[in-house]
């Protein structure tokens, strides 16, 4: 589902992806990880994640076949990661709670891949709005939140830290992923949400919040003006020679 929308760049590099020299690649199906991999998931990097796992799941043949089953996209929360079922069943068997062998061996390479990034993740588990056939009173909310904790315990096994997952979540049917189609399989799913974390402030040696509480010349001439923006970008960002030089420049 989400392979119409992968980049070209990813498609390009993912015969070679895993066979990176420098070693920045993580090896699907191990838990090896480069330097790169166990940076904090933020919004500026979440597409690099995005494009790892997207590259993880095409290097395998057998994932590659449920790839229309699972949508991974970038939202304001942080990396959302949907195993949609069908109406036969992909993850689990239909109307269970017992992950089936395409589960658990998602699940495994995507406990091992996530490991390496320090960000929490959360899992929620989603029902359609059929009834569920049981007599003895166990409904959707019910088994959402078996098949949420099913997917957790797997995770945390394969991987996953124990403190990593700060979020069970059983929504039943009360975030449909179609809400025009509320009896649709793909209604049926189990969520992931790495979720992000604010970017590291950059340091720098002058505090720009402290420069705007002093007082401020009465009227700053056009190149103090232009030192200015060109201090405050380099407090946003690292200096390269040409920003100093041009610093250097204005305050002449």
């Amino acid at each position: 589902m989400w392979l119409a929308n992968t980049s070209d760049d990813v498609r390009k590099v993912i015969a070679g992806y895993f066979n990176d020299p420098r070693g920045r690649a993580s090896l699907t199906g191990t838990d090896r990880a480069g330097s790169d991999d166990k940076q904090p998931l933020t919004k500026e990097n979440v597409q690099r994640l995005k494009e790892r796992l997207e590259t993880a799941i095409l290097q395998t043949d057998h994932f590659k076949s449920l790839s229309n089953q699972i949508e991974i996209r970038i939202t304001p929360e942080g990396l959302r990661i949907e195993l949609l079922e069908s109406k036969n069943g992909t993850f689990f068997d239909t109307g269970g709670t017992v992950l089936n062998a395409n589960g658990r061996e998602l699940l495994t390479m995507l406990a091992q891949q996530l490991s390496s990034v320090p960000n929490s993740i959360s899992i929620e588990g989603h029902t359609d709005s059929l009834p569920y056939a049981n007599d003895a009173g166990y409904g959707n909310c019910k088994l959402s939140a078996d098949r949420a904790n099913a997917a957790r315990r797997l995770m945390q096994e394969k991987g996953l830290r124990h403190d990593q997952v700060s979020q069970v979540r059983d929504y039943a049917d009360q975030r449909l992923r179609s809400p025009k189609n509320p009896f649709d399989p793909s209604n049926r799913r189990i969520t992931l949400i790495v979720q992000n974390l604010e970017a590291p402030p950059q340091s720098s040696s002058a505090d720009p919040a402290k420069q705007a509480a002093q007082p401020a010349p009465a009227e700053p001439s056009p190149a103090t003006k232009s030192a200015a923006v060109v201090h405050v970008e380099a407090a946003s960002a690292p200096q390269t020679s040409t920003s100093r030089l041009l610093a250097r420049l204005h305050s002449h």
